[in-house]
């Protein structure tokens, strides 16, 4: 058995990935503006309600007025859409573009509520499992 006994240099650890990590980044492919703003990814989205996001739009979609918008998730009514709590009814209208540069939405931050009993943030789930997580918190899921 060999026991390290000294310091493992930075560039020996596996570097941090984004894609190892929960919530992600999506690309919008359409945004539907209302008292709410209904944002539609390309893929399923893996937010919760409750989920702070930002929103990435380039000049070339059109609705700049998105663009670095910080909101929070208040409905999922499909896997690959969310409603924000955005009043985006007086904004420019989403266009769809050739640019290679995609508008994006992206988790920012945790929520900080969440059930919190004495064994600390585990609770059971619906499936009998613990979740060890607060709903909306970033989840490391890297391979082992």
């Amino acid at each position: 058995m060999t026991v390290i006994s000294y310091p493992i240099p930075a560039y020996s650890n596996v570097p941090i990935e984004p894609q190892f990590y929960k919530p992600r980044r999506f690309e919008i492919s359409n945004i539907i503006k209302g008292l709410t703003t209904l944002v539609t990814a390309t893929d399923d989205l893996d937010y919760t309600i409750g989920q702070l996001v930002r929103l990435i739009i380039p000049p070339t979609f059109g609705i700049r007025q998105l663009n670095e918008q910080l909101a929070y998730v208040i409905s999922i009514p499909l896997s690959t859409q969310v409603i924000l709590d955005i009043d985006s009814r007086y904004m420019d209208s989403f266009k769809n573009s050739t640019a290679t540069t995609r508008p994006q939405i992206l988790g920012v931050g945790d929520i900080n509520t969440g059930y919190v009993n004495d064994n600390g943030q585990n609770r059971a789930t619906t499936n009998g499992d613990t979740q060890i997580n607060i709903q909306g918190s970033f989840i490391n899921i890297s391979p082992q």
